[in-house]
């Protein structure tokens, strides 16, 4: 099997680069190689390369600095993964796709299901959405994996370590307690990514742990994990303004996920990965 994945620097791509080695030769990609703000130069490089699987691991993430560049997500998280779809169909290729919780607008209450109406409340989302849709228009064989608070403690700009970071400091630590969601460590998603190639699985699903928590609390889980001692003090989304509005309750239901491994998914607590504590 040959494959194509893009966002190899990513804190998923990363992961996924080492596990899909046991599929067969992988071509990792970065910017460089493959520009998804370029869409029109992505259908003569995957031509060129013939996979039989492609996994898009590349997205446009600074959710706030969209809004002030929709243009700019749109084509990496729209209209490049359409292309890929409409590439992958003309391969008889299966493309491995992710999405985010950010598709919903947090009004629900319960965890969301597959089948609930999105409705995105940033440009970010939409973005994201709009990459859903048009892979699904394609009529290719696709994988669908919608994750939320993607973390990596070793690994890239992201919540996890920016919390370490300013615990071990010694710094103050004030977070959004009324922000609810399932962290998702990179590299259980990875596992999860070829779990589910192997088993030829296609469609949508939400690939997140069990269970839920806030801001704070995942915060707080932080501080513990790196032998830190500071307090996080809980505070309001109105006390930290950001330029995107993030979706209150995001809690994505894995239970379609479930069914089809036969055995309920980990707590979130459980997949944090091993971290070297602090003094």
């Amino acid at each position: 099997m040959k494959v194509l994945l893009t966002g190899r620097d990513g804190q998923v791509g990363w992961e996924l680069e080492k596990k899909l080695q046991a599929l067969g030769e992988v071509v990792a990609t970065d910017r460089a190689a493959l520009d998804l703000s370029r869409p029109e130069t992505l259908r003569e490089g995957i031509r060129d390369l013939k996979p039989t699987l492609i996994v898009n691991a590349a997205a446009y993430t600074a959710v706030d600095k969209a809004e002030a560049e929709p243009e700019l997500a749109l084509r990496v998280n729209g209209e490049a993964p359409g292309i890929m779809a409409e590439e992958a169909k003309r391969l008889g290729a299966l493309l491995v796709h992710y999405s985010t919780d950010y598709v919903f607008d947090g009004e629900k209450r319960s965890p969301y299901l597959e089948d609930d109406q999105p409705k995105p409340l940033g440009v970010y989302g939409r973005s994201k959405l709009e990459g859903e849709r048009r892979v699904a228009a394609s009529g290719c064989r696709a994988l669908v994996l919608r994750a939320s608070w993607v973390y990596s403690p070793s690994r890239g700009r992201n919540f996890f370590r920016t919390i370490a970071a300013k615990a071990l400091a010694g710094e103050r630590l004030r977070v959004v307690d009324d922000q609810v969601g399932v962290p998702t460590p990179s590299d259980f998603l990875a596992a999860l990514s070829l779990n589910l190639i192997r088993k030829g699985a296609t469609g949508l699903y939400h690939a997140v742990p069990s269970g839920e928590t806030s801001w704070h609390g995942f915060a707080t889980l932080i501080v513990e994990k790196v032998g830190a001692h500071a307090r996080v003090e809980p505070i309001a989304s109105k006390e930290f303004p950001t330029a995107a509005v993030r979706p209150r309750y995001s809690v994505l239901s894995n239970a379609r996920l479930a069914g089809l491994l036969g055995a309920p998914l980990p707590d979130w607590r459980e997949v944090v990965p091993p971290i070297m504590k602090g003094p």
